[in-house]
Formats: structure tokens, C-alpha cells, sequence
């Protein structure tokens, strides 16, 4: 596959630079939540911040403000095409995290957080919509895979550079980083990303317009109900999180090792998130991901009895979570692309639809949990537990109760 454009001067990108691209786009979002966990600390206390629980705020914030921009930024791409929406977002979001390095207090991070989400919200939305122009059906998750493959290598890299920072610098240097590499990926996006959306395809941007378009994608019982279900899958990893550095630190006294043993799991889910890319094509979405949440499911039973009879050593803390996490990266990229894959016709409003339902129903899943921390693991395994029983129940809910065999072969 080759993506072309209508613009001249830009070069066709190949199928490996074209997911390389799209995964540094949503890299941004990662890494605006992983490179700063091992500087939590140092930023409350700088700011005035004792309570442990109130400095998981710096990464709701950020979530709530992507969430709701992402309302925005699907009508919007879906009438000016993807390119020049995407720009500004970057834009805003670079700007943003430069502001924050002369931030004088913790309110006014959070507001900026909060900016810098909304600018987030054109790579997290446009990106999928993207995606979607280019590929459909099991071609669709097979590029979502492997652009969760790469994506997944941030959370690999990112605690630690934020812990590297923090040696050799304080905690502002964090946002200077982020902005350098905003800076980066947008250069990349204006000199080699063609626009993907045709002229004729493009939709008014009008009220009538939108609200037809929100129309479609909420009244799609498939498209509904799998963004629904991945909301849950997801505000799990949020509620890990959110609490990873008390977890990691505050219980298990990992100190310098946390950011190996954080990219551990991200690893996992890399791994798996690979895997579903060479399955993907073979054995199908439904069959994957469905077997993925069963198994969610009963890691994290498994990981909530445990828990009930006393603190979990590290080595079955990390066996069970990271059993957990390796079904998430099968789950994650097949339920996306069946929410998207009958709504092409509306990519941008439904990437926005879906992702402002993931994103601020996942956020405020996962401060649920990470606010229920109370020196344990246990809350962080019962909130994995009720999440994939709800996921449960949305997936047999969109399947009329049937799993593992898709209503279309083809998907």
C-alpha cells in the first residue's frame, strides 16, 4: 500500500512509514501521561501538593480536556479534511506544555493540562479517522495492531527518559521534552502526511449536518456498544495509571527500577498488540478479541482472590497484572476497528463520538479506582474485575448474545 496525495511536493508514504507516522501521532498521548509518573512527586511537592491521591489530578485533567475536544475535532476533519486540524491541534498542545515549564501553581497546571488535552484531542481523533480513509475491515485492525505496537513502545521508553530528567534536571524539563517532540511530529505531519480525505467526500459543517452524523453513529448498536465495552477495558489501564507510582513505589520500593518494571508491562501489551496484527487476518476480530476479554476476565479474578488474603508478593502482582494487560492489547485494537468499521462513511464524527465516549468514560473509570487506592493492590484488582464483566455484558449486547462468530465473514 501506498498512500498518495493531490498535494504536489509530498512524497508518497509506504505501509511501514504510513503506521510509523500514525503511531508517533498517537504517541503523543502516552507520552504526555508516561514520561512525568516518576516526577508526580517532585511536582506536588514543588507546587504545594501533600496529598498523594490529588496529584493523580495532572493526568485526569489532561484526559477530561482530550475527551471533550474530541466532539469537536471529528466534524471539524471530516469538512476541512484531516491535515490542517491535525496542525492545530499540535499546535495548541505544544504550546500548552511550553507554558506550563513558568506554571506558578497547581491550579494552573491543571488548567493547562486541560488545554493541552483539548489540542491532544485532533491526534487521537484524526488519527483513527485516518486510519480509516486508507483501510476497512480485518486490513483496518491489522494497521491498528501494529500502530499500537509501536505506540505501545512509549510507555517502554518514556518513565524512563522522565526518570532520566529527573537526575540530571527538575521536573519543568519534562514539558520541554514534550514540546520538542510535538514540535518534531508536527514537521513531520506538514511535509510528508497527505491529505487522505477526498473533496467529494467531505461533509457541511453545519448543525443539521453534525447532529445527522452524531445520529448515525448512535444509533449503530455495533459501533455503540463496542465503544462502550472498550470505554470499561480502558478506564482500567487509566486506574493502573493513575495509581502506578504509589503502587510501584510507595508498596513494592522500586525506586529507579519502576520505570523498567512499568515498561515491562507495556511490553506485554506491545507484544500482544503484534500478535493480533499476525492473527488478525486468519481467525478474525470477534474470535480474537472476545476470547482476549474472557481471559481479562479471569486473570483478574484470579488477581482479586489472591489479593483478599494479604499483600501480593511483586513476582504474582506482576504474573497477574501482566496476564491481564497481555489480553488488553488484543482487545483494544479489534474493538476500536469494529466501532469503526461500519461508519466509514463518517469517520471523522465517529472517531470523535467514540473517542470522546473511551476517553472521558475510561478517564473517569480510571480515577474512580485510582481515587479508591488505599496502601493496597486490592481496589486496583476489584475495579479490573468489574470492568471486564461490564465489557462483557456491552460485547453481548452488540452481538444479540452470540460471541466469536462474526455476522459478516468478512470482518
Amino acid at each position: 500500500m501506498t498512500v498518495t496525495t493531490e498535494e504536489p511536493g509530498l512524497q508518497a508514504l509506504s505501509k511501514p512509514q504510513f503506521v510509523a507516522l500514525m503511531a508517533m501521532l498517537m504517541a503523543i498521548n502516552a507520552i504526555s501521561i508516561d514520561i512525568m509518573l516518576p516526577g508526580l512527586q517532585e511536582i506536588g511537592a514543588s507546587l504545594g501538593v501533600a496529598d498523594e491521591n490529588t496529584r493523580q489530578y495532572i493526568i485526569t485533567a489532561y484526559l477530561f480536556g482530550m475527551g471533550c475536544a474530541q466532539l469537536f475535532f471529528g466534524p471539524l476533519s471530516d469538512r476541512f479534511g484531516r491535515k490542517l486540524p491535525l496542525l492545530g491541534g499540535l499546535g495548541v498542545y505544544a504550546l500548552c506544555a511550553l507554558a506550563i515549564v513558568f506554571v506558578p501553581s497547581f491550579a494552573g497546571l491543571l488548567a493547562l493540562r486541560f488545554m493541552q488535552g483539548i489540542g491532544a484531542a485532533a491526534t487521537r481523533v484524526i488519527t483513527i479517522s485516518i486510519v480509516r480513509d486508507v483501510y476497512g475491515g480485518r486490513m483496518m485492525a491489522e494497521v491498528m495492531s501494529l500502530v499500537m505496537m509501536v505506540f505501545m513502545i512509549v510507555p517502554v521508553i518514556a518513565p524512563s527518559v522522565g526518570q532520566l530528567i529527573m537526575i540530571f534536571a527538575e521536573w519543568h524539563m519534562i514539558f520541554v521534552v514534550i514540546c520538542a517532540f510535538a514540535a518534531l511530529v508536527a514537521t513531520l505531519v506538514a511535509l510528508r502526511l497527505p491529505e487522505t480525505l477526498a473533496v467529494e467526500h467531505r461533509r457541511p459543517f453545519t448543525v443539521a449536518s453534525i447532529v445527522d452524523a452524531f445520529r448515525i453513529v448512535l444509533t449503530n448498536r455495533v459501533s455503540l456498544c463496542y465503544s462502550l465495552a472498550a470505554s470499561f477495558i480502558f478506564g482500567s489501564l487509566f486506574g493502573f495509571i493513575n495509581s502506578a507510582q504509589q503502587i510501584l513505589v510507595g508498596i513494592y520500593q522500586l525506586g529507579h527500577w519502576f520505570p523498567l518494571v512499568f515498561a515491562g508491562f507495556a511490553g506485554m501489551m506491545a507484544a500482544a498488540s503484534f500478535t493480533n496484527s499476525r492473527l488478525v487476518k486468519r481467525y478474525g476480530m470477534r474470535r480474537l478479541s472476545h476470547g482476549a476479554l474472557i481471559g481479562f476476565a479471569l486473570a483478574s479474578f484470579a488477581w482479586a482472590m489472591a489479593s483478599f488474603f494479604g499483600m501480593l508478593p511483586l513476582w504474582l502482582f506482576v504474573l497477574l497484572y501482566g496476564a491481564a494487560m497481555f489480553q488488553f492489547g488484543l482487545i483494544g485494537p479489534n474493538f476500536n476497528a469494529m466501532a469503526m468499521e461500519p461508519l466509514g462513511h463518517v469517520a471523522g464524527t465517529a472517531s470523535s463520538v467514540l473517542g470522546f465516549t473511551q476517553t472521558i468514560g475510561g478517564a473517569t473509570i480510571g480515577a474512580l479506582i485510582g481515587q479508591a487506592f488505599d496502601g493496597t493492590v486490592t481496589p486496583l484488582a476489584i475495579g479490573f474485575l468489574t470492568v471486564s464483566v461490564i465489557g462483557l455484558i456491552f460485547v453481548l449486547v452488540a452481538e444479540k448474545g452470540r460471541l466469536f462468530s462474526p455476522h459478516n465473514p468478512s470482518i
